[in-house]
Parts: C-alpha cells; structure tokens; sequence
C-alpha cells in the first residue's frame, strides 16, 4: 500500500513558502545518506583460479623432433593477439581479414555486444530524477446536476500546463543490484563476442590446412598415378616382347584404377573446405575467390606460449562468459530480497491552470504537490519468497556451470598439450616408413627391370608408398591444426594489445 504525498491547491505563506518543500527534501536526504551503503543480497566474489600449476600429470616442456622441428612451451609466456601470423602466410592473413571484415555471425555478437551496453546506459536512468512536463488545452461543458446542484451548465475553456519530478530512493539497493545485472549482462556479450571472435579465427585456419592438406593428397595422387601410367608403358612394351606376362598389364591398370578412385573423395572435401571458407568469409560460395595455400609453405609455430593455469580462468572468453553470468545470477538475487522490502519514492508537481494561456499568471490557479511515498508489501501469497528462492537456485546453477566449464577448458588445454606430443611422434613414425617405402620401391623396380623379382612385388611396394605418402601429408596437417587448437584452448590472445602496425585484426572487434 502506499502513503499520500501532502498536497494543497493553496500556496503557503510567504514566510513558510518553502517549508514544505524544505523538510521533505531534508527527510529524503537523510534516509538516503544513512541507507546508501545499503544494498541486501550477495555481493559477488570472482572465483578463485584452481589450485594447480600445470595441466597435465607430467609437466610438459617440448615435444619430440619430428621431420627435424621441435615444439617447445614456454610456461608463462605472452600470447600474440595475431596468432595465426606465426603460421607466415599473407594467404591465410587476408583470408583471415576479409572474414572478420564480413562474417555475419560475428557482427550479429557485435550488435548484440552494442545492445547490451546501450542497455546498461539507459538502467542508469533509475538515478536521477524523472522530470516531465504536460500542457493540454480543452473546451469543456460542466454538468451542475452530478454535484447536487439545480443550475444551469457552462461552457468554458481549460488550459492546463504542468511539471512533475519523481525520484526513486533506493534504499535497500534493488535498482543497484539491477544495475549491477545490466553490467554482468554487458560484459557476457562482451565475452561472446570475444568466442565469436576467436571460434571465427580458428575455423578459417583450420579450414585453410585443411584444404591445403586435401590439394597435397590430390597433387601427391596424380604424381602417383602419372608415375603409375609411365610403368604401364613399360610393362605393356616387355608384354610384346614376350618378357612379361599379360598378367602384369591387368595389375598396374588395376592399381592405377584404385588409385584414381581415391581422387573423387579428396576432390569432394577440397570443394566443400573452400565453401566453408566462403562461408566464414560471409560470401557466397559462387562468388569467392580463394588462394591456393601450399600445405608445404605454411610454417610450423615452433616456440608456443602457454598460459598458467592461474590466468587461463581470466583469459578463456566462455569462462568468463559464465562468470558473469554467475555474476548476473547473484545480483538477481539482491533484486528479489530487495522486492520484498519496502520501497520509497519522492514526487513533486506544479502547474497553472485558467481558460487561456494569459490567464495563468493568477496565483490563485496555481497548484502544486509534493511530498515522500512509500509501498510496503504485506501479502503476495509466496510469490516475493520463492522468488528469492528461485533466484538463489539459478545462482547455484550458474556457479555449476562455472565450475564444469574451467574443468572443460584445463581438459581441452591438456588435450592440445598432449595431441602435439603425438603429433610429433605419429609424424616422425610417417616420415621414417615413407622414406623406407620409396627406397624399397626404387630398389624393386631396379631388380623388376632386372628380372630377380616378380611384378607383383612391385604393385605392393607401389601401393605401400603411396599409403605412406598420403598418411605423412595429412600428419603434417594435423600437427599444424592440434597447433591452432592450443592457441584457442589458452583463450587466442585477445587480451593483447594491438601494435602500431594494426596486426591482429579482430582485437578492435572484441573490446
């Protein structure tokens, strides 16, 4: 219920004219001054960093050599916002930059980053004083008879120009705690725009090895299938010469058969990366134009940061998306327990009143109010109370989910530490049966054309080296992508400042 604000349709006396107005401000003041401080609910705490200090059993410090490159970690070293220069690709940089500049999903994180802070600015509101103002103009014609009266009705003219101010006292913090939502709210679109960010730079890289790795097997097959198609010739020349078998003819135009019918596939995924690329790039796949990258000619980031645990809790853009909206959750609680105690209010009118405009300068058609109110909830059938309850459980909630996404990040860490090691160790196993596998070859076909072994000996040693081949290639690709995904496991960098030079497009994006 709430409690009138005094009001009169007199002026005071001159001498006591702004008495009222005098020892209403100075109550509010005082209550406003002594309640201030107070605000009820949870104030939040951010979440302490786990106690750890590495994320794998075994401290990890590089990985094998591998195709003559070591990977080494360097605990506690700064992480560039520009990652993916360290794969030294102009290539990759621009197709980099043209889908910052037009991916869609990013800048629908942007808009939605932009509406969040513009509605933090617009919460602010709350306080200061809502200040208003009317002015209406009407003919009216009374009616004597709705007052008990016997005389005949008038018609007349109405003008009436008001002003009100009401101001909201918050004293036990509610609009505060708002506030404080609308802030933790601003800064999880902050967050995700962030993860935008960083999801949108990792997938155009991985994407562009990939695709790269997919032109490597189909350059590497039809060098194959070439070498493959020269063998044909000369087994079909000692076919008529009656030194080969005809059954010799059959086995190489089959190999060559099983090795053409790997193209297709490889030629479906090397189309579809380049339209997820057009996809990321925000163009359409008809319309894009894309470079051919060299699987060979990207480099291999050989000295990689790594974030201490105690800073990845403060880097990962979706742990401290779910910070602040535990952070959000625990100022929704104050709003409820702030909902169940009373509230206050100071409002104030003035304004004239006459049948014209130049009528209102008499004193006597002067009118004006003002004075505290305040509501006080007595009954509302449980709704307050468990609404409070209801906020406490989506703030329990919310700390769940805090905590399971740091035990998801450090695992993810982890993951990319220990899949380079087998990175390393898979590559290095590839490179040493590709070497042994051209050499068996080379050395079976020289015995072939010599006669001391069959053919058939040399269709397996053929299809030994280029299953060698194809394995080393894709390797080297997933080596170069386990790379990038540590980078997005530490959280990518955004945390850096932007050089002199602009390096690090994006990072302007996700402030």
């Amino acid at each position: 219920m709430s409690a009138p604000a005094f009001a009169t349709d007199n002026p005071p006396a001159s001498g006591d004219r702004a008495s009222p107005v005098l020892h209403a401000a100075c109550l509010c003041a005082v209550i406003s001054a002594m309640l201030s401080a107070c605000a009820v609910g949870p104030d939040f705490v951010r979440p302490a960093a786990p106690d750890v200090t590495q994320y794998t059993t075994d401290q990890v410090i590089e990985t094998v050599a591998a195709d003559g490159q070591t990977q080494r970690f360097s605990s506690g070293a700064a992480m560039a916002a520009n990652w993916w220069r360290l794969f030294n690709s102009t290539q990759l940089d621009a197709m980099l930059e043209q889908a910052v500049a037009n991916n869609a999903t990013l800048q629908a994180a942007e808009a939605r980053l932009r509406q969040s802070q513009d509605i933090l600015r617009a919460g602010h509101g709350v306080f200061f004083p809502q200040i208003g103002a009317q002015l209406g103009a009407s003919r009216e014609r009374n009616a004597p008879a709705q007052q008990g009266l016997q005389t005949q009705g008038t018609i007349f003219n109405l003008v009436t120009l008001s002003g009100t101010i009401n101001y909201a006292l918050d004293v036990f913090g509610g609009e505060r705690r708002a506030i404080e939502g609308m802030q933790a709210q601003s800064d999880y679109q902050r967050h995700q725009s962030q993860a935008a960010f960083l999801a949108l730079s990792a997938n155009v890289v991985n994407t562009a090895i990939a695709r790269a790795g997919y032109g490597a097997q189909l350059r590497a097959t039809r060098e194959l299938i070439a070498l493959e198609d020269q063998q044909l010739q000369a087994i079909e020349v000692q076919v008529r010469a009656g030194t080969s078998p005809y059954a010799n003819v059959l086995s190489q135009r089959g190999l060559i058969a099983r090795n053409e019918a790997t193209l297709a596939p490889l030629e479906q995924k090397f189309d579809q990366s380049a339209h997820l690329l057009a996809t990321l790039q925000g163009v359409l796949p008809s319309t894009a134009s894309l470079p051919d990258i060299d699987l060979s000619a990207l480099t291999l980031p050989l000295d990689l940061p790594l974030s201490l645990p105690s800073d990845l809790v403060r880097q990962r853009p979706d742990i401290l998306s779910a910070e602040a909206q535990m952070h959000a959750a625990s100022a929704d609680i104050g709003v409820a327990t702030a909902a169940m105690f009373p509230s206050f209010k100071l409002s104030g009118s003035y304004g004239a009143v006459g049948s014209s405009i130049a009528t209102m300068s008499k004193g006597s058609d002067k009118f004006w109010n003002i004075g505290p109110s305040v509501a006080i909830p007595i009954f509302s059938g449980g709704s307050s109370w468990f609404g409070r309850r209801a906020a406490i459980d989506a703030h329990q909630a919310a700390q769940a989910t805090y905590r399971q996404t740091v035990v998801s990040a450090f695992a993810q860490v982890a993951d990319a530490l220990t899949a380079l090691e087998h990175d390393a160790q898979a590559l290095q196993a590839q490179v040493d049966a590709q070497r042994a596998a051209a050499e068996a070859l080379q050395q079976l076909q020289a015995n072939y054309r010599a006669g001391l072994v069959s053919y058939v000996d040399v269709l397996t040693a053929d299809v030994q080296f280029h299953d060698a081949s194809i394995a080393c290639l894709q390797a080297v690709a997933l080596r170069l992508q386990d790379t990038v995904a540590l980078f997005v496991a530490l959280g990518g960098g955004w945390w850096n400042q932007l050089n002199s030079s602009g390096d690090g497009a994006g990072e302007e994006k996700t402030r």
